[in-house]
């Protein structure tokens, strides 16, 4: 098994505002390990800081580590393949802990699943093809579900209500909240107030029936 490499990362110093915008610098490896490439140092620690989305050297190290070693390709650290994880690590814009290690786990598992896609298409028997399509089959389940569990921490656990042509008639009521709509279920029309619409119709034909039964006994 590769031993994780050594990381050389300055002590992380304030940053201001503009470095939060820039791009974070390259990783650059060599035999004894890996550094962040930058002419200054400690800026460059903040960039990458700003980009994984921690806050002190300490996390830093340990995801950029980890994503170091998610990103082996051919028994060894690939540049390519880390500078890609590292800018979709950026671009999810994580913006506390938890965030920053789900969102780099996702990463990794899209890499991973990538992979399995690669060795299925280059199997060269069944047996071969059987174990990549299985692994490729859970990681793609389980991208999705990091998605969900990313989405429903940063709402704090808040279902995402959704109200789409919504349409409220004169003296009707608006309903706010899950409606859930049943095709099997039928509702009577017979509510309070499709009874009131009803009831003047009802006592007008009454005293109509009324007024001719009298006109028939005062014509007899």
């Amino acid at each position: 098994m590769t031993p994780a490499p050594d990381i050389t990362v300055p002590t992380m110093a304030a940053a201001p505002g503009p470095t939060q915008a820039a791009a974070p610098p390259r990783i650059k490896f060599s035999p004894h390990g890996f550094c962040i490439d930058h002419p200054d140092p400690e800026l460059g620690a903040q960039l990458m800081a700003n980009a994984l989305g921690v806050a002190d050297r300490a996390a830093m190290d340990g995801i950029l580590r980890q994503l170091v070693k998610a990103s082996v390709s051919g028994g060894k650290p690939c540049e390519v393949n880390l500078a890609f994880m590292i800018s979709m690590v950026r671009s999810l814009r994580p913006r506390d802990s938890v965030e920053a290690m789900l969102v780099a786990q996702m990463v990794s598992v899209h890499v991973m699943a990538m992979r399995c896609a690669h060795h299925l298409a280059h199997a060269k028997d069944l047996a071969q093809h059987d174990s990549a399509a299985r692994a490729l089959g859970r990681l793609a389940r389980t991208f999705p579900a990091q998605i969900e569990a990313l989405n429903r921490h940063r709402s704090h656990g808040e279902p995402a209500i959704t109200v789409q042509n919504v349409k409220v008639e004169d003296g009707g009521n608006a309903i706010v909240g899950n409606v859930t709509q049943h095709a099997s279920v039928i509702v009577s029309d017979n509510t309070p107030a499709s009874a009131a619409r009803t009831a003047p119709k009802a006592a007008g034909s009454s005293r109509r029936r009324n007024s001719a039964d009298a006109g028939r006994d005062a014509q007899a």
